[in-house]
């Protein structure tokens, strides 16, 4: 009896322990678990692109997909067409959501092969390839983006990603609700983008915003006035939120103050509460051309690597928004104002690791600039080169360390090709200006003290005592960081912050309309 007991309560326990394993096991499936056990002929893949030339480009990628899984069906498991693939139809027949602008071939084939499916859980070759084909299509045109041939015709130098969609493939399929937010994939500014696109595409449903009239009697407004411009700012601030609801008052009250406020602080204007010309300007762009920002800024997104905020420490530059962000241990940890290159003298877009810091520089003055301007200078001035603190150097012109010095008092180098670097100016009234493009290519930093002071803050042979007096010590110094940090200088006309508040800049150097006329084409 006591036998027959223990084997009983052995069987129970095991029974336990073996449907626990079972049930843990399906929920982390494997790639074997998600294979069906069946296969299919090689030749089959050959066949189908002689179908489906439009998607010729990516019969190289389908047939490492399947030699790499030796041919067996990845879209299909006992229920029929596994839950990736289900999701994966959904996303190309909602293409647009994700800021692609594109006519989709065969769309109505790979809905057709969805619907027959429901009918018989048996593996069909034309469709597994079919679904195959449209992966790499979305991979490309929502993951990849425009070839880094394109976008460098528009001035894009930063590094571009590198991914293997066939081996990225084997995680969607182990967990799909990869392809809804992988931020490893994208970085996290392109979901940010889309759901603000989303919400502007909403606004556009409902017939966008009023036109604003500029008073015909004031070229300014300001607090306590009345105009009816003030009832229609009102009531077009309401539609983009940021005034929660509009009275229909023409009385320039505290309420629309804040709202102003708030809006010029999206466009990155300078914080006062009139309303000028260039206000109403902001305000009356449509928002058919805001949705074009967003879209051709979400495809900036796709072309930056998502490792890049990885780095314990780096410096961004978003040129069209004159901000420098400085991040250490993946916070922000200085937002400083700066001056970029003018429309004939560009800050070039592109990536370096800044090495050193120099104090009290010399400026060695390019040779553009001493043929363009300072050697005409000359010829009307003998004195130019004393009256400007400058010398003859080495066959050279250079202007000497101090207060008239171009560079300022401080300038941070990164070495690279394009001669490109931060640093300090003696024109400090600059950063007051709305529109900063003033340089001749390198960029002006207003915050260079701070700057240099964080970044020496862990060197123990610096504080803000010695630095700031080799700063004003008329001796150029140089020192050699410790660590090597990446400074990536980028163009987004569009962005949108952690609270979800979208900010737009003026495309300074034209680059969005070529940008988009590459995505409609493409």
């Amino acid at each position: 009896m006591k036998k027959f007991l223990s084997i009983t309560i052995l069987s129970v326990v095991l029974f336990i322990v073996l449907n626990s394993c079972k049930k843990s096991h399906s929920a982390d499936r494997s790639l074997t678990e998600i294979e069906s056990e069946k296969s299919f002929d090689s030749l089959s893949v050959g066949k189908f692109f002689l179908k489906h030339p439009k998607f010729k480009e990516f019969q190289g990628s389908v047939e490492k997909l399947y030699a790499k899984h030796s041919y067996h069906y990845l879209w299909y498991d006992k229920k029929g067409i596994n839950e990736v693939g289900d999701l994966l139809s959904n996303k190309i027949n909602n293409i647009e959501d994700d800021g692609v602008l594109t006519v989709v071939p065969y769309k109505a084939e790979l809905n057709n092969a969805i619907d027959k499916s429901e009918e018989t859980t048996k593996p069909n070759t034309e469709t597994e390839l079919l679904i195959s084909a449209f992966y790499f299509y979305y991979a490309d045109k929502v993951f990849h983006g425009i070839d880094a041939e394109k976008s460098e015709q528009i001035g894009w130098y930063l590094p571009r990603k590198k991914m293997s969609y066939v081996n990225y493939l084997d995680s969607l399929l182990v967990r799909p609700s990869l392809i809804n937010k992988d931020e490893k994939e994208v970085m996290g500014q392109y979901y940010r983008l889309k759901a603000v696109l989303q919400r502007y595409r909403d606004i556009e449903k409902k017939g966008g915003w009023n036109t604003v009239t500029a008073d015909p009697k004031r070229k300014v407004l300001k607090p306590g006035d009345s105009s009816q411009t003030i009832a229609q700012i009102r009531s077009r601030l309401t539609v983009t939120g940021d005034i929660k609801l509009d009275s229909k008052s023409a009385l320039y009250d505290k309420t629309l103050e804040d709202a102003i406020l708030l809006f010029k602080k999206r466009m990155g204007d300078a914080a006062d509460k009139n309303i000028t010309a260039r206000l109403i300007s902001d305000l009356n762009i449509t928002v058919a051309d805001r949705i074009r920002t967003i879209l051709v800024n979400m495809e900036r997104c796709r072309w930056i690597s998502a490792d890049l905020a990885k780095a314990k420490e780096f410096i961004v530059i978003n040129i069209p928004a004159y901000k420098l962000t400085y991040f250490k241990d993946g916070k922000p940890a200085l937002i400083s104002d700066v001056v970029v290159g003018k429309e004939l003298h560009k800050t070039v877009v592109f990536s370096g690791l800044m090495k050193y810091i120099v104090f009290s520089p010399y400026w060695n003055i390019p040779q553009s600039i001493v043929k363009k301007e300072i050697e005409p200078g000359i010829a009307r001035n003998s004195n130019y080169l004393a009256e400007h603190d400058m010398e003859r150097f080495q066959g050279n012109i250079r202007q000497k360390p101090g207060g008239k010095n171009s560079l300022g008092l401080i300038k941070f180098l990164f070495p690279n090709s394009n001669n490109i670097y931060l640093h300090d100016t003696p024109a400090k009234q600059l950063f007051s200006k709305d529109d900063r493009a003033f340089s001749h290519g390198c960029i002006r930093v207003e915050k260079n003290k701070e700057l240099a002071n964080l970044i020496l803050k862990d060197n123990k042979n610096w504080d803000a005592e010695k630095i700031d007096a080799a700063m004003h010590g008329g001796k150029e110094k140089w020192v050699t960081l410790q660590n090597k940090i990446p400074v990536y200088i980028g163009y987004f006309t569009a962005w949108v912050d952690n609270d979800g508040v979208v900010h737009f800049y003026d495309d300074i150097y034209n680059r969005d309309d070529r940008l988009i006329s590459m995505l409609y084409s493409k």
